[in-house]
Formats: structure tokens, C-alpha cells, sequence
């Protein structure tokens, strides 16, 4: 490894940590050379464990021998930037409450067609662009057994720097790509469709017809005006989820949380 202690925001190398936006680090023409940054020794963890490769570190004095010395020593001779907790603070906009980033080298996407091919239950995540939401989607994907979460290119990337952290690494467990294709595409590969939905024709989320459905697709839409009505036309079934006392829809992430419990449960 190479310990690199910084003393100013100029120093480089860093400016992955600083001065790139998401869409420079992402650089989604080509993903071979596009990067994402991990937060925190777990997260930074999950996402090594599952492949992905580290670039630099950047973390305080106190943890290079402390909460991040098996992952430095794990990531072999990549560069090491430390400093005081005031300049890093700095440098990324924010305290790092868990002292420790990582640049990590993006991987390929994979094809709808391999993605889908063992998958029984997925969501479809069209057009939400709200970072918490998108981690809090796969965190619930993840911990209720969804088997791959596509997204429309009108989405928020996955592997943005909040999302990444809210998901808590399981962005790095749930096989995940985009769809450039109609949501209707998934018919062929055996899908019906569930658009989530509150309208005249929708049925209840319990509803014992959807049970019985080998393979679903789960489309969750955007935060503020849902599904387009084309989507929801386009549908094998239009879902909503039974409330009380007047209250007529959820956040996206609760919403696909409930709609996850239900619909996988064998």
C-alpha cells in the first residue's frame, strides 16, 4: 500500500473524492472506466466481496490501523489518502462519520436476457430520481428475497454515492441493470407485469391471482406523479395496496417494500 498524507485540497489524486461529479465519475458511454465512491469499511467490504474493484482509499490517520486495516490490507498497492478530520470534512463537503471512502472501478452491465434468466420475482424501478429512495428500494429488494431490480434510463444510478450508502452495500447483492427497452419487453421473457397503481381497476395487493404467477415484474414509479398511464394500460395487472384511515398512497421505498413482502412470499 501507499500511505499518502494530504495537506491540501490540491493534492493529487483526490479530486475523485472532491471535485467529479456523479456524472464524470459514472461516465456511462463507457463503464469500464467509470468509478463509484463507498462509504464506510462495511459497505466498502460488501462491495469487494462481491468483485468490485478498489482504486484509493481516503480515510483518517486513526483508521488505517483501526476500522479500515483489513480492507487496506486487502486492496493490495492501491494509494492511501489520509488527513485531519477538518480537511477531509472539506475536501468531501461533509464529516465522514465512518472516516473511510472508496474509489471503485464499475463493472460491465449485464444483458435484460442473463440477468433474467433464473429470476422468478423483479421490480422495475421507472424514473425515480431520488437517491434515498433508490437505496432504500434495493435494501428492501435484497432483504426480501427480489431476484434482480431493473431500471428505466430515466432512474437515479444505483451506484451513486448517497444511494450506495443508504442501501447499505446491498446495491452490490441484488443483480441490477437498466432497460433501454419497453417495460412491455419483459413478456418475452415470461414476465407479467404489476403496475402499482391506485385506479378504478386495480386489485388488491393479496390478491390470490398474483401469487399464482410464476414470474412477476413489479413496477414501481416515481415519487411524484407515479406511473405514466401508458405503463399502467400496458400492464397485466394494476395493484394497489388496501389503507386506512384515508390515506391514499406511500413513499416509493415503503410502497415497494410492502409490495416486495407480499408478492415473494412462496
Amino acid at each position: 500500500m501507499s500511505i499518502e498524507p494530504i495537506t491540501s485540497l490540491n493534492h493529487p489524486g483526490v479530486e475523485i473524492f472532491s471535485s467529479l461529479t456523479e456524472a464524470q465519475l459514472r461516465n456511462r458511454l463507457d463503464p469500464q472506466k467509470g468509478i463509484f465512491i463507498a462509504e464506510s469499511p462495511k459497505v466498502i467490504r460488501v462491495a469487494m466481496s462481491a468483485g468490485y474493484e478498489p482504486l484509493a482509499l481516503l480515510c483518517e490517520q486513526k483508521h488505517i490501523t483501526g476500522d479500515a486495516a483489513d480492507i487496506i490490507a486487502a486492496c493490495g498497492d492501491i494509494p492511501v489518502y489520509t488527513g485531519e478530520r477538518e480537511l477531509l470534512a472539506e475536501l468531501t463537503g461533509y464529516t465522514l462519520t465512518r472516516g473511510v471512502l472508496c474509489a471503485m472501478r464499475r463493472r460491465d452491465f449485464l444483458p435484460v436476457g442473463e440477468l433474467l434468466e433464473d429470476a422468478r420475482r423483479i421490480v422495475v424501478i421507472d424514473s425515480v430520481v431520488d437517491t434515498t429512495n433508490i437505496g432504500a428500494i434495493f435494501r428492501s429488494a435484497a432483504a426480501l428475497g427480489v431476484d434482480a431490480v431493473l431500471l428505466t434510463p430515466t432512474s437515479c444510478d444505483p451506484l451513486n454515492r448517497r444511494a450506495i450508502r443508504v442501501s447499505m452495500g446491498t446495491v452490490f447483492l441484488v443483480p441490477w441493470a437498466w432497460l433501454e427497452a419497453p417495460i412491455s419487453s419483459l413478456h418475452q421473457y415470461g414476465f407479467r407485469t404489476v403496475a402499482m397503481a391506485l385506479t378504478d381497476k386495480s386489485i388488491a395487493l393479496d390478491d390470490p391471482r398474483l401469487k399464482s404467477e410464476e414470474r412477476l415484474a413489479i413496477i414501481m414509479g416515481t415519487e411524484g406523479d407515479g406511473l405514466a398511464a401508458r405503463t399502467i394500460d400496458e400492464a397485466d395487472y394494476t395493484v394497489r395496496i388496501p389503507m386506512a384511515h384515508g390515506v391514499d398512497s406511500l413513499n416509493v421505498a415503503a410502497a415497494a417494500a410492502v409490495a416486495f413482502w407480499e408478492l415473494t412470499k412462496k
